[in-house]
């Protein structure tokens, strides 16, 4: 009896595989092994930053909150908790976006916590 290889099934994967390295530089882009290399890096970064990027969001967000918060005289750490006290229910992405690019609502809530 003949060896049975399924070719269409593998064709397929190369084929799938090959289509995420178009793009890539040289021989990443074209020669198989290279490519399924490049391609299964390419996953594990991708899984991994999906992560992180939050945490660089986070991190973001508390900056901006902070700079606001110092040009009112409070500190991030005073204002936050301020904001807790006063039960208001806005979360850190929302109050970085005031502090950027709505200054005076941004100051409104400085100006309601600090009492």
């Amino acid at each position: 009896m003949p060896r049975s290889v399924n070719t269409v099934a593998s064709r397929a994967r190369r084929k799938r595989v090959m289509k995420l390295a178009k793009g890539y530089f040289g021989r990443r882009s074209n020669v198989w092994t290279v490519a399924k290399n490049a391609v299964e890096k390419g996953l594990t970064y991708a899984y991994r930053d999906r992560k992180a990027k939050k945490r660089d969001f986070r991190k973001l967000w508390i900056q901006r909150i902070n700079a606001g918060a110092r040009l009112h005289g409070m500190s991030y750490s005073q204002f936050m908790g301020n904001v807790k006290n006063a039960n208001i229910e806005l979360n850190r992405k929302v109050l970085a976006d005031l502090a950027m690019n709505h200054p005076e609502a941004f100051k409104a809530v400085v100006k309601k916590v600090s009492k």
